[in-house]
């Protein structure tokens, strides 16, 4: 029997059907939040009235609306910004990792804009700071210890602290949420620029979560005088309706890319993952193909069984799908890899990113133990793994010793417990 319906009768019958989904989709965006500069915003910027700022920023410092934290700041009027200070990449992120940008090749609105990376240069010093008000830090930040925007916080923390300055930090939520605590405290033997404070691989926090904790926990450089660690006059200007258990995507924002290689928020998921075998060079992480951190793949790489070495590990919120691709540049620029492709289901809870990067290496080593020679990695490069990881236990692990692979598990989760529970004091939101 053929049924045949009426077109009006249709019409309601496909809105009957849609509109269970339709409203799902739209719930998923009903969350009110704002961002630190929002709250400026609509404060009309009164508490800066007859200030005269210094803003550390760079192109992802934005209003809910897209609107420069810096334009926002200059259309209120009623304060002065003086001077800008950018952290790695620049105001604009066009350097790439490790590139020097020069201070002449920026200015914005007519404000010449001061690179606060490189050598020497990562603090700012008593002149930048001298005949300004405050200083206030508005950068979006990816919620990896080793990205380094959460460096330059720390140094801007420390000379403000020395010089007398308040620091104000517009808040920004963690786009991985904030409930996801992973991967080893950084042994203070390997503090670096990519890896500054004691905190976890994937911390979970705000950054002006951590800007409190960095205070409180008397991480900041000792004072000459009293050889007490320094406090810096602080304020954090909170996001407003985000709570921890979102991701960016239960949020409204635009991801504005806050470095070359991080176009996307998946892109920082895949980082999570991936980031710490770009030291290793061992293989292809996406870098140089449109899905930085996204990819992973050799010439070489037996894909199945890499891929059948994970699976029992059971990795939450992660797919890995066998592909070919070719890389523009970097490792292995222009051959073709076999490789996987990672996929994400956002989920702010139980993903687990640093605990996958362990398993997949640990299923490689199983699968090609010939990679996993010492001769094939410099001493610089075993430097910087050492570094990104917080420890060179994992190395050592993985390279020179015969450890049990649950044990090299272990070793990448110490300190968390401990970790989640000093954090509880910081928490801003719940």
């Amino acid at each position: 029997m053929t049924y045949r319906f009426h077109p009006i009768v249709l019409f309601f019958l496909c809105l009957l059907i849609t509109a269970p989904q339709q409203a799902r989709t739209q719930a998923a965006f009903r969350y009110d939040v704002k961002n630190g500069v929002d709250v400026l915003v609509l404060q009309n910027f009164t508490l800066f009235e007859g200030k005269k700022i210094v803003l550390v920023t760079n192109q992802s410092g934005r209003t809910r609306s897209l609107q420069s934290t810096l334009d926002a700041f200059l259309q209120a009027k009623n304060c002065t910004v003086g001077s800008i200070l950018t952290p790695e990449h620049g105001y604009y992120g066009l350097a790439r990792a490790g590139e020097l940008v020069k201070d002449s090749l920026e200015t914005i609105r007519g404000i010449k804009a001061v690179s606060l990376f490189g050598k020497d240069r990562r603090r700012p010093t008593q002149t930048m700071l001298e005949g300004f008000d405050a200083v206030v830090f508005d950068i979006q930040d990816v919620g990896l210890r080793s990205y380094t925007y959460l460096s330059t916080l720390y140094w801007v923390m420390d000379a403000c602290a020395e010089y007398g300055k308040t620091l104000y930090v517009l808040d920004r939520p963690n786009p991985l949420g904030g409930k996801i605590v992973d991967g080893a405290v950084l042994d203070t033997a390997f503090t670096s620029f990519v890896g500054i404070v004691p905190v976890p691989y994937v911390h979970g926090c705000t950054l002006g979560e951590m800007a409190m904790m960095i205070n409180g926990e008397g991480w900041l450089q000792r004072d000459v005088a009293t050889g007490k660690p320094r406090k810096c006059p602080l304020t954090i200007i909170r996001a407003e309706g985000w709570q921890r258990w979102m991701t960016w995507e239960d949020t409204d924002f635009t991801w504005i890319p806050t470095s070359p290689h991080i176009p996307t928020v998946e892109s920082i998921r895949g980082m999570a993952i991936t980031g710490i075998y770009g030291e290793l060079s061992l293989m292809n992480i996406g870098i140089g193909h449109v899905l930085p951190f996204q990819m992973l793949g050799t010439p070489t790489l037996n894909v199945p069984l890499l891929v059948e070495g994970v699976k029992k590990q059971n990795l939450t919120g992660i797919t890995m799908i066998p592909t070919r691709y070719r890389p523009f540049y970097g490792k292995f620029a222009n051959t073709d890899c076999n490789g996987i492709l990672f996929a994400f289901a956002p989920d702010a809870i139980r993903f687990k990113p640093f605990a996958a990067s362990i398993d997949i290496l640990l299923a490689l080593k199983a699968l090609q133990p010939e990679l996993f020679q010492v001769k094939n990695i410099s001493d610089a490069q075993k430097a910087m793994f050492a570094k990104v990881c917080g420890t060179d236990k994992i190395f050592e692990a993985l390279f020179l010793k015969k450890v049990p692979d649950d044990e090299v598990r272990r070793m990448a989760q110490r300190g968390v417990k401990e970790f989640t529970e000093m954090r509880k004091k910081y928490l801003l939101y719940d």
